[in-house]
């Protein structure tokens, strides 16, 4: 479904991404994990197209990114912010439902009202919340309606960007076992970039190591712990010894 090669990508003399060659099955999970810095946000905006890379090729379903039509590419997308990205000012309903209030998706309000409460329903948040403003949410219902909102849309692909950041290791257990029922659900091929290794292992198919804006490792998450990498081996298990340099 997405496929990467040969992807490079500097800030001035910041080499972030220096040849990433990778492929996403369609309808699989991928965890993308590796430490702050190490480029997974800045692979995440290329494949978007929200910055382009200076140097290789990311197809998507056969094409390349580069010449699509920007509002039918998008619209294949979905995504769960890190930070939850909620708009304050709007009802927790419109958030979930903000593109199909606009744009090429655009619904009637009566109808986008009610895929918002499916969709609210879907993740555990009853009726009477859609009228909620964020403020008034905790911060687990508050990814809670952010995955509503990724998933408003029926897309096929779903970035998840730290999905359980900020939350307790409970909430955290709700939203990763939602990811992974949700995505299974629909069939959805879905990336996802963290360093919790909880939901690594509860969420990826398959799992990509980048460090140094390089993939280091890539295989079934049933074989990450016998991968044989030692940049892996100290990632996951957070060893202050290894080939990865801790910044003191």
């Amino acid at each position: 479904m997405i496929s990467l090669a040969g992807v490079t990508k500097s800030f001035g003399d910041n080499h972030v991404l220096q040849g990433i060659d990778l492929e996403i099955a369609r309808g699989s999970s991928m965890v993308i994990i590796g430490g702050s810095g190490s480029g997974k946000s800045v692979l995440l905006k290329c494949i978007l197209g929200l910055v382009w890379p200076d140097a290789g090729t990311i197809m998507l379903d056969g094409q390349n990114v580069t010449t699509q039509d920007r509002d039918a590419f998008l619209a294949r997308f979905g995504m769960l912010f890190q930070g939850g990205a909620l708009f304050d000012s709007l009802p927790v309903w419109q958030n979930v439902a903000f593109r199909l209030l606009r744009g090429s998706l655009k619904r009637p309000a009566e109808e986008a009202r009610a895929i918002a409460l499916e969709k609210l329903r879907r993740v555990g948040l009853m009726p009477e919340v859609a009228d909620r403003f964020p403020a008034e949410l905790s911060g687990g219902m508050q990814k809670r309606v952010g995955l509503a909102r990724a998933i408003a849309a029926e897309p096929e692909i779903i970035f998840f960007d730290e999905p359980t950041t900020g939350l307790d290791p409970i909430m955290a257990g709700v939203i990763n076992d939602l990811i992974r029922e949700i995505v299974t659900e629909m069939g959805a091929t879905a990336m996802t970039i963290t360093h919790d290794m909880t939901s690594v292992r509860a969420i990826a198919d398959n799992v990509a190591m980048l460090h140094a804006g390089r993939i280091r490792w890539t295989g079934p998450v049933d074989q990450l712990d016998t991968s044989g990498d030692p940049y892996v081996t100290q990632f996951i298990t957070g060893s202050p010894h290894g080939p990865i340099a801790a910044v003191r």
